[in-house]
């Protein structure tokens, strides 16, 4: 119940703040208009499959929000508070995870709505790949609650927009990851967003052939891992400035 009530604050604590999730949600929608309307040359622009990229750039935003939601609950002294409470750091974590799942759902149901008035094929596949990028979505919480709990509000904005741009240049949303070079390849292969935008795109256009054994375990792995080290860190942060 603790959780669930620290879940609802959170989700209070972001909707006080429209123009943020205006912007998260609107950036996204306008580029995936104007690079339809560009008709940019390339199977990477197709409707099909710049509407995943665009889902995991979408998700992008969501790591720096919440690396500033906790960020701020650190220095507004919210957690050193709650702190006396029963709740585990595991509680903490999942509260955040809760409170951010509505306004993922609302926004992929918007970035769905404009790809179909785009001229994207209406399927239950959309259905489906919902479902899966909430699970994908995890992966990009843990990292802005890790982030958060690392650096201070100010240098969370900063650090968040680094998920930004690697998800940009290393997901293969704009670009293939072949036209850089092996090296490049290689640094996209051991990061865990092109394996997440593999797994979004083939539950899209229900090819399952393109989702690798090692885009499951890639992102497996970064989702445990990165959510075991958030709980971890938090709860040392909330030792720390406890006292």
């Amino acid at each position: 119940m603790r959780m669930l009530n620290f879940a609802k604050r959170n989700f209070k604590e972001l909707i006080r703040d429209p123009l943020s999730l205006i912007f998260e949600i609107a950036l996204p929608i306008f580029l995936l208009f104007i690079f339809q309307q560009i008709k940019i040359p390339g199977d990477t622009y197709k409707l099909e499959n710049f509407t995943p990229g665009i889902i995991i750039f979408g998700f992008s935003f969501i790591s720096l929000f919440t690396s500033t939601l906790v960020a701020k609950d650190r220095g507004s002294s919210l957690l050193i508070r709650l702190g006396t409470s029963p709740m585990k750091s595991s509680d903490y974590i999942l509260g955040y995870i809760l409170s951010l799942i509505p306004i993922i759902i609302i926004q992929d149901v918007l970035f769905f709505i404009v790809a179909c008035l785009l001229g994207l094929n209406v399927s239950i596949n959309i259905l489906f790949t919902i479902l899966i990028s909430i699970i994908v979505s995890i992966l990009f919480i843990a990292l802005g609650i890790l982030i958060g709990s690392l650096v201070s509000e100010k240098g969370s904005g900063g650090v968040g927009s680094i998920i930004v741009q690697l998800v940009c240049f290393t997901s293969g949303m704009y670009f293939s990851k072949d036209l850089i070079g092996k090296v490049f390849a290689k640094v996209c292969e051991l990061l865990p967003f092109e394996s997440t935008l593999n797994i979004i795109k083939g539950i899209l256009n229900n090819n399952y052939d393109i989702i690798s054994a090692r885009n499951i375990i890639v992102f497996s792995v970064y989702t445990i891992v990165v959510l075991v080290i958030s709980i971890i860190v938090f709860k040392k942060k909330m030792i720390s400035d406890n006292k």
